[in-house]
């Protein structure tokens, strides 16, 4: 084998190692690529450097309106500011349609819940409530401590070995976890931004099916990609377990050959989404709103 073939296949071994597949509710194999460490600090130090602008805002307007003075009152509220815009910032945006606070989404990624469900609001908090344990919490108390002289040397070294341990808790397994993915149930993976492919659905001659628009309303532009994926697989047994899924998502009986079923409603629902996407609107998945 030559040198070039050699490092070819230690490529793909690389890549298939942070390949996670799984069944959805709905019947869908998943391909899932674990988003690498690198990612995930450049996404953390993103939202940092967007925090730490937005305290400086806040602070500029106390200033501005005179509120702001060196008292014990004034570092109490900025502290728990602190602690608001942070905590709020990554449950608000980990809650919404993308998943993603701006760092994820300016690095390409997304978190997910490991079981292939719906992203859970207390799976959310608890993830980001322990990186509060894990990073935060350790290193504010020791900041207090040491600009009041109240902590020894050997106490401040402890603190940090412990945000340490636990920071880098993710390049010890091989998902990528931290303790809160851990605890959790979430994995970190890279977000696909796939453009919507060429219409698969002109295999069909015409629509044999119509579809209402609460039939169509129930799934985004992720489970349009994994049907397409699906129909160039061909394979019977996933059309039929995909389509009797579909079916029972919108309680619609059995009627018609699978095939003709899934063609007609990828078509349909591709038509849907990019009507959407042209006023603007972009579903990602069956759990955002339009």
């Amino acid at each position: 084998m030559s040198a070039a073939a050699e490092a070819n296949a230690r490529q793909r071994a690389a890549r298939a190692k942070k390949i996670r597949q799984f069944i959805t509710p709905e019947g869908v194999d998943l391909e899932l690529k674990i988003a690498g460490s690198g990612l995930r600090f450049g996404a953390l130090l993103v939202d940092l450097i967007l925090i730490q602008l937005a305290l400086l805002l806040f602070w500029l307007a106390m200033l501005w309106i005179g509120v702001a003075s060196q008292s014990d009152v004034t570092e109490v509220i900025w502290m728990l500011g602190a602690f608001l815009l942070r905590t709020f910032w990554f449950i608000g945006f980990e809650l919404g349609s993308r998943a993603a606070t701006p760092g994820k989404r300016l690095m390409g990624i997304r978190v997910v819940a490991r079981d292939g469900g719906r992203l859970t609001a207390d799976a959310v908090v608890a993830r980001n409530l322990i990186r509060e344990l894990e990073i935060f919490l350790p290193l504010m108390m020791l900041g207090v401590g040491v600009a009041e002289d109240a902590v020894s040397g050997w106490l401040i070294l402890a603190g940090v070995l412990w945000s340490l341990t636990l920071s880098l808790f993710l390049l010890f397994n091989r998902d990528r976890m931290r303790m809160g993915d851990l605890i959790a149930g979430t994995w970190v993976v890279m977000a696909q931004r796939v453009k919507l492919d060429a219409d698969i659905g002109v295999e069909a001659a015409g629509d044999a099916m119509v579809f209402s628009e609460a039939e169509l309303a129930v799934y985004g532009i992720f489970e349009l990609q994994e049907l397409e994926r699906v129909l160039r697989g061909r394979d019977p047994r996933a059309m039929r377990e995909v389509a009797d899924a579909i079916r029972a998502k919108i309680g619609r009986a059995i009627a018609e050959e699978d095939d003709v079923f899934l063609l007609s409603y990828y078509r349909q629902l591709k038509a849907r989404l990019e009507r959407k996407l042209l006023f603007g609107k972009r579903r990602e998945d069956k759990y955002a709103s339009d």
